[in-house]
């Protein structure tokens, strides 16, 4: 050559480091999901009333990672449970039962053993009683403990005329992230009289859009997280063929598809995310096309959000991890069978090994005469 490196060569470093960057860095995920369930950095501040989730988040995340035997159990579970909001002796506050998200209104500590506590401020928060019940499963406990005759109450106080719910008694935004947050709360306490089904289900066909995605409510645009909750809801109660028909469906799957440029995202003309990965890539496993999707675009730009130093993902390459998107990464690679990750139930949104001790959960109550029979599921093991 007349001069400079040898192109070879220069091609080989570039090929050994984009083979670096695309390495699973499955222990560095771990320390990141430990770190959360210790301390976080000061810009969580603001989030607070949601620590339950973000709770969930590192749970789960470990959970899928088989890393689960690292945390203290017993003193977590004691904790969520002194984060439910129970009845008072005399039940005048039933219709807010559920879990809160945090300690920050300063209500006593109690391990769920007793009445609960009045404090007019106090109530439960569906998103919290979704994550609370989610994490006690994967956690291992029973749920012996759980009041349910309260917290389905809360969760029926919850719901509106339309079908859709409020997260709060003293309302809020009410869209399919609640009715998603319901179905699976009904689920797992194997008890649907905490939600009008019906009306759930009403709701969730006026959200079909124009263009076959679904919405938050009628009338809104297509949105691949609001598509992931109201086919996951009518999967888990059972009625997705009822309600859809198989041409309705197939336009739904197309548009659904239509969402992965090399990762996923959530609407047309708009940037992929991590957390797309499971938001649309669960959405068509529950609709049984997600093998055709291409695996390893999907996983490379997963990947390339991967924090290499304190681990966890974010939802660009170059930024920030963060709790959810890091568990959400987790879960979009449990779709595609990466290995070191378990797999994840694509509807319930936890380990396929939590939702078999749901199951047997269930199957316990029922032969002792507890609770009703929830619908059966597909296979995903």
């Amino acid at each position: 050559w007349s001069g400079g490196a040898c192109p070879w060569r220069s091609n080989m470093a570039e090929e050994t480091m984009a083979a670096e960057n695309l390495e699973f860095l499955r222990e560095r995920h771990i320390c990141f999901f430990e770190r959360c369930l210790k301390i976080l950095p000061e810009r969580y501040c603001s989030l607070e009333t949601s620590r339950l989730t973000i709770a969930f988040f590192a749970l789960s995340g470990l959970d899928m990672l088989s890393a689960l035997h690292l945390v203290d159990k017993a003193s977590i579970i004691e904790w969520i449970y002194s984060l439910q909001v129970l009845p008072t002796e005399d039940k005048s506050n039933l219709d807010r039962c559920g879990f809160r998200g945090s300690s920050h209104l300063g209500v006593p500590y109690s391990q769920s053993k007793d009445n609960g506590v009045h404090h007019l401020y106090d109530s439960g928060h569906i998103a919290m009683t979704y994550t609370g019940l989610a994490s006690l499963v994967i956690l291992g406990d029973d749920l012996k403990r759980v009041n349910k005759e309260a917290c389905l109450a809360g969760l029926g106080a919850l719901q509106l005329e339309d079908g859709s719910f409020y997260a709060v008694p003293e309302g809020s935004e009410n869209d399919m992230r609640f009715v998603y947050c319901a179905t699976c709360i009904c689920y797992m306490l194997n008890d649907w009289s905490g939600m009008n089904m019906k009306k759930a289900i009403e709701y969730i066909r006026k959200s079909m859009s124009y263009d076959s995605g679904l919405a938050q409510g009628g009338g809104l645009e297509s949105h691949g997280g609001s598509t992931f909750c109201a086919i996951a809801s009518l999967c888990l109660m059972g009625k997705l063929k009822e309600v859809f028909s198989e041409k309705e469906l197939n336009r739904i799957r197309r548009w659904c598809i239509m969402r992965q440029q090399n990762g996923f995202h959530g609407r047309p003309n708009k940037p992929v995310d991590t957390c797309y990965s499971f938001w649309v890539g669960a959405t068509l496993k529950l609709l049984q096309i997600f093998q055709y999707t291409h695996f390893e675009k999907n996983r490379n730009y997963i990947l390339s959000t991967q924090d290499r130093i304190v681990g966890g993902f974010a939802k660009w390459p170059d930024s920030h991890p963060d709790a959810l998107h890091a568990y959400f990464g987790i879960c979009g690679l449990s779709l595609i069978g990466e290995s070191g990750v378990c797999k994840v139930h694509p509807a319930l949104n936890m380990s396929i090994r939590a939702f078999q001790h749901l199951q047997h959960l269930h199957q316990t109550a029922e032969t002792w005469g507890q609770g009703q029979h929830s619908e059966s599921m597909p296979d995903y093991t």
